[in-house]
């Protein structure tokens, strides 16, 4: 398996050094380098902490990316299994405008779908309120979901098309990259709700991630303070990465699905298809969470390596 490594700049790594700038955190990435999954108990009385700080910080490596973690069952209850995500952690100052690589980057608001097929609980919000009538499919249609920042759905899709930039260009791509915040989706929110959320390049599937649940832990970041704290809150920061070699999730090889199968070159358009099929094992929602919602201010990030 391929190294999983992350590659951060001054700028855009601002979170992630700050994050890694307190010694407890740093033990405890080390921690789990050394003895794999683990969960906030095994943590806290490796490093000799309490149980509260231990979520503390384990709460800011999530948020900056770091680890992941998953709700499984344990003796009484359920417990929070964390994960290291990366192996390597590499600074650069190289200046974009001088390396050999070009990345040709399109946001796309989460309410810019070309086509969408939903089944309710479904609805949409702005940073303002709620878009629509709550589970109604055909809110979907109405012109002011150009201004969502989060939307959510039981079974179906939402397919967004982007512009083929590298073509146009004439440039060779060499990675194309998804970057979204995602969550499943119960009434409520609970964090033991897994879903299998499937994305989709030009009717080609590339890969599932299959999300642990539907966060309302704590408020997000940046959603607004009118959203109901029992909502969805955040979700968590994806990376979809497709190469010549393969498709990863967060660095992690999951298919054999290459640039190759998707024949960037033949369409104008870079068609993506976020989806939860009706075959999925584990049908639990989704949320897409964009500008002015959840833990990121962003909207779905299409990348081009060329």
């Amino acid at each position: 398996m391929s190294t999983r490594f992350l590659m951060i700049g001054p700028e855009d790594g601002k979170e992630v050094l700050k994050c890694l700038a307190a010694p407890a955190r740093l033990s405890m990435l080390e921690l789990l380098h050394a003895r794999g999954p683990l969960n906030v108990n095994d943590i806290a009385e490796a490093l000799d902490l309490p149980q509260s700080t231990t979520s503390t910080h384990l709460n800011l490596l999530e948020e900056a990316g770091l680890i992941r973690t998953e709700v499984s069952k344990a003796r009484k209850g359920s417990q929070k299994v964390c994960h290291a995500v990366h192996e390597e952690i590499v600074l650069s100052f190289a200046s974009p405008a001088k390396t050999a690589q070009e990345v040709i980057e399109v946001a796309m608001p989460v309410g810019l779908y070309s086509g969408y097929e939903v089944a309710a609980p479904c609805g949409m919000c702005s940073r303002d309120g709620i878009i629509g009538y709550l589970d109604s499919p055909d809110t979907f249609l109405t012109p002011d979901r150009m201004k969502a920042g989060l939307l959510w759905f039981t079974r179906g899709y939402v397919e967004y098309q982007f512009p083929n930039n590298a073509r146009i260009k004439g440039a060779e791509v060499k990675e194309l990259e998804i970057a979204l915040e995602l969550s499943s989706e119960v009434p409520g929110t609970s964090d033991n709700w897994p879903s299998d959320i499937t994305l989709s390049i030009n009717g080609h599937g590339i890969g599932a991630w299959t999300s642990p649940g539907d966060f309302g832990d704590r408020r997000g970041k940046y959603t607004p303070d009118w959203w109901k704290l029992r909502g969805s809150q955040y979700g968590v920061l994806k990376y979809f990465r497709v190469t010549d070699t393969g498709t990863f999730i967060d660095g992690i090889r999951i298919s054999d699905t290459s640039l190759a199968d998707l024949s960037l070159l033949e369409h104008r358009s870079i068609r993506l298809r976020i989806e939860v099929p009706e075959t999925a094992e584990h049908p639990g929602g989704i949320n897409i969470f964009g500008r002015g919602f959840g833990n990121y201010d962003q909207d779905i990030v299409l990348r081009l390596h060329t």
